[in-house]
């Protein structure tokens, strides 16, 4: 009976030094990323300005392209693959160099400064998981703990940066693995997520919260006219990651030079901004979201045409993130549904980003955590129902082809497959 109670001690023992280690780490994770996500905010908030006051800059975006190759040849990384090599490394221990960290902070403002489509959260989760793997291995942790360091330097760079401490905290534990979740990470998540929110916030970063004004009563009609728009939404993420993998393809196959192919990418934005006749689809397009958010229409087919500037930029070997164009895809989708069908604008943007960007990151659960943080708790029938229809039918389609779909999105069956 002694050796019983002697054995239960020196396990929870155990298990308490584990915790305190991974807690105190978590905090130091927070912290490196809390000031990190704030410089790169800062840096996206000034090279956007400059963009905006000068427009003629975008005519520099192939010498971006070109300065962005070069830097990653000099740094030996040419095959740098992204956010996949982050989402590789946490399950099939990939490396992660901290070369990463620097490039996609650099390579992201080029893009953004000279007018490229692309987002910043992407470009944050490279940060973190770099970061991240790099305090792992700088205080020799093993392999599984370094897993949970890149996670938690994901959630913490994502929530400085997005302001969404919640959905930070979840994100990097449920996109890597669809179907499971990796709750060993989610003490040291929550608390670097925290950690990185309050020094943001700290440093003057407010998070861009959209309450909306009138929500319409959850009535079987509504429901179901929500229930269709979530369906389009599905088949609107689907169209959106084909597009992204199909122009990357394309951009290989015709330019096989890394260096033309960033000159042809950056004359193609070019010339599909003149096209349009202004700017509205480069940089992050944050101001078409909070147009929709305040109830203003925008022209109906606004989200096809961010969908094709993101795929000229990304495909081209530019640096950036997906995300906020997923929103700012769901955001105009949504106005243009609600218009198209009397609906309420705001609502519709709001499930629209919500939808759209579960079917493209295979993330439901921080979908619906995103929702509540940006646009409150009254529409949760209409989030529910939209995420949920969104998860099922957007398929086996993502955007990062490093994720895993472990179990079957229509039954219990353990199937451990890409996505493409």
């Amino acid at each position: 009976m002694f050796e019983s109670y002697k054995n239960v001690l020196k396990r929870g023992g155990s298990h308490l030094v584990t915790s305190l280690r991974a807690i105190i780490f978590a905090v130091l994770t927070g912290i490196v990323l809390g000031f990190v996500g704030t410089a790169f905010y800062y840096g996206m908030q000034t090279v956007t300005a400059m963009r905006l006051d000068h427009p003629w800059l975008i005519l520099f975006l192939p010498l971006a392209g070109v300065l962005i190759v070069w830097l990653y040849h000099l740094l030996h990384d040419e095959k740098d693959t992204g956010t996949n090599l982050v989402l590789s490394a946490i399950h099939s221990n990939e490396n992660i160099p901290l070369r990463m960290a620097p490039l996609i902070f650099i390579a992201t403002l080029l893009t953004h400064l000279f007018g490229g489509s692309a987002g910043r959260e992407g470009a944050a989760l490279q940060l973190g998981g770099s970061i991240g793997n790099s305090l792992g291995k700088l205080f020799h942790f093993d392999e599984k703990d370094q897993h949970i360091m890149i996670m938690c330097g994901m959630s913490a760079a994502f929530s400085a940066l997005f302001g969404t401490p919640l959905a930070a905290a979840v994100f990097s534990m449920e996109v890597v693995s669809v179907g499971i979740m990796h709750y060993s990470a989610l003490v040291p998540c929550v608390i670097a997520s925290l950690t990185a929110h309050g020094i943001a916030s700290a440093c003057g970063i407010t998070p861009e919260i959209f309450p909306i004004a009138s929500i319409p009563a959850f009535t079987a009609k509504n429901a179901l006219i929500i229930g269709i728009f979530a369906v389009l939404c599905a088949l609107v993420s689907i169209l959106f990651c084909t597009t992204l993998h199909n122009a990357e393809r394309l951009y290989k196959r015709f330019f096989k030079n890394p260096y033309v192919r960033a000159l042809a990418g950056g004359l193609i934005v070019i010339g599909l901004t003149m096209l349009v006749g202004n700017q509205t689809y480069n940089g992050t397009g944050m101001n078409i979201i909070t147009g929709c958010m305040e109830g203003k229409t925008v022209f109906p087919l606004a989200f096809l045409l961010k969908m094709v500037f993101t795929a000229a930029t990304l495909g081209a070997g530019y640096k950036g993130g997906e995300i906020v164009p997923t929103l700012f895809i769901g955001s105009t989708f949504g106005t243009f549904f609600a218009s198209a069908f009397g609906c309420s604008i705001p609502l519709c943007a709001a499930v629209g980003m919500g939808a759209v960007f579960c079917g493209v990151t295979n993330s439901p659960i921080t979908s619906l955590m995103i929702c509540f943080e940006l646009f409150g708790f009254d529409g949760m029938p209409y989030f529910l129902i939209a995420i949920a229809l969104s998860y099922m039918l957007s398929g086996y389609y993502g955007l990062y082809s490093s994720q895993k779909i472990i179990y079957s999105k229509y039954k219990t069956e353990y199937i451990n497959r890409k996505t493409h």
